[in-house]
């Protein structure tokens, strides 16, 4: 008689990754509970989670915002786009200087066959044409923004666009990290709208250039924005005082129409966007944006109207 002993008994597979199959492990996810190799695992409050349930747990995660409601970021990335799309424009003009007869403020002019633009006088002049912002060229009131005066231009020089430039550095990145990007494009544009519409407005036969009237947007932004996070007034205070006495001695030589323009859009904007109730802020600053557009945009169709009555 012959005798049969049990078969050993196999012991269980060890456990592997759901994700890499080959690999073994014996770590579990805390939300899930399925096995996941040091490659998928992340650090959590208590334990650890797989890759899959980190990307769900952040869906959920409402993202940081400042004050005026923007999305934190610590890059200026408009700042520096900004900056960019004004050199650019410049390298621009360097090569073809007819570009700044073609797109500065000019409100009301004459321009020849050959493109040379002059001051309009009254009546008509034979060989001339009409041309400027109350004749269709409504383009000029933003284009005149991003370019700046030549060399040969202007006793400024390149001064004109360095100083601009500068200015944009220091103040724009405090000023979109504080309002956030799409916040920050809209007060810059408007700040440069309203300052050529104040010089339409004031002195339609005047072709001026540069990014003053939205830097001076920014200016008050940047004093609005300190005050609305209890920032030192001395610095802030600082900057206002200098803005202001620049605004005073370049009226003998510059548009000191297009600065103060830009200055009091930036700070109604400012206002608007900083000071608006967390409940309403959306819709409150939707309609300060458009209140503000509508209002610079119906400025610009009287001043028109009556030019070309």
């Amino acid at each position: 008689m012959t005798t049969t002993e049990p078969a050993a008994e196999r012991p269980p597979p060890a456990p592997v990754c759901y994700r890499h199959p080959k690999r073994e492990t014996h770590v579990r996810c805390t939300r899930c509970d399925r096995y996941m190799c040091p490659d998928c695992m992340r650090d959590a409050a208590v334990g650890h989670q797989c890759v899959e349930c980190v990307r769900e747990g952040n869906k959920a995660v409402r993202p940081a915002r400042t004050v005026a409601g923007g999305r934190v970021s610590a890059t200026p990335l408009v700042t520096v786009v900004l900056i960019g799309l004004n050199v650019a424009a410049y390298l621009a003009e360097l090569v073809r200087p007819g570009l700044v007869d073609r797109f500065d403020s000019l409100g009301i002019g004459l321009v020849r066959a050959d493109e040379k633009y002059f001051v309009y006088g009254g009546g008509s002049v034979p060989g001339y044409q009409l041309a400027g912002i109350a004749h269709g060229e409504w383009y000029r009131l933003i284009t005149s923004t991003f370019l700046h005066s030549l060399p040969t231009q202007s006793a400024f020089g390149i001064l004109h666009i360095v100083l601009n430039m500068w200015w944009l550095w220091r103040l724009g990145p405090a000023v979109e990290e504080v309002l956030g990007r799409l916040r920050f494009v809209l007060l810059y544009l408007l700040s440069g709208l309203g300052g050529s519409v104040l010089l339409y407005l004031v002195a339609p036969t005047t072709g001026a250039v540069g990014a003053s009237g939205a830097i001076f947007g920014l200016a008050a932004a940047y004093f609005v924005t300190s005050r609305r996070l209890n920032r030192p007034l001395d610095e802030s205070g600082r900057i206002m005082v200098l803005f202001v006495v620049w605004m005073v001695v370049s009226a003998a030589f510059t548009s000191w129409q297009g600065h103060l323009g830009g200055l009091l859009a930036g700070g109604l904007l400012a206002v608007a966007y900083a000071y608006a109730p967390r409940q309403q802020r959306t819709a409150i600053q939707a309609v300060a944006t458009a209140g503000m557009l509508t209002l610079l945009a119906m400025l610009v169709v009287l001043k028109t109207s009556q030019l070309t009555a």
